[in-house]
């Protein structure tokens, strides 16, 4: 059973797992930083600040001057904004991904393009093959 477990964990599935789990909780700082320290405070600058985190609907009687207040005494509400915010904050994050990948995109275009151009023109002299041929020799008749 341990030599299974052993097979198994060095199986390149498993591996390649979990350096996509780290990867991506690596990934997801750098997101998450991005949205948070440099679209939000620009947005907020073009929104004015706007936060819908407060807009609800009282499903009971008694008026409410806040959701905050709504939850507190238990009443029943639904709370949109905080949906609202959660598809704006999604929307945010997406763009966010779709500005990295597309720039890792290129960047890997611009390696694999670099990579095609490198190829090896370079043809061999006949004094090198004459000089390769020698070594080769020489190296036979040491192993003899």
């Amino acid at each position: 059973m341990w030599n299974e477990f052993k097979k198994f964990i060095a199986r390149g599935n498993v591996i390649d797992l979990a350096v996509g789990v780290v990867v991506g909780a690596a990934f997801t700082a750098i997101v998450n930083s991005m949205v948070a320290d440099l679209f939000n405070p620009l947005l907020g600058i073009v929104i004015g600040g706007l936060d819908f985190s407060e807009y609800y609907i009282n499903l009971s009687d008694t008026a409410y001057a806040s959701s905050t207040e709504a939850e507190a005494a238990g009443a029943p509400i639904i709370k949109y904004g905080v949906f609202i915010n959660a598809v704006v904050k999604f929307i945010i994050v997406a763009f966010v991904v779709f500005l990295l990948v597309r720039q890792i995109n290129r960047v890997k275009a611009q390696f694999e393009a670099k990579a095609a151009d490198t190829k090896n023109t370079e043809v061999p002299t006949p004094a090198d093959i004459l000089l390769l041929t020698e070594i080769r020799d020489l190296l036979k008749a040491q192993k003899s």
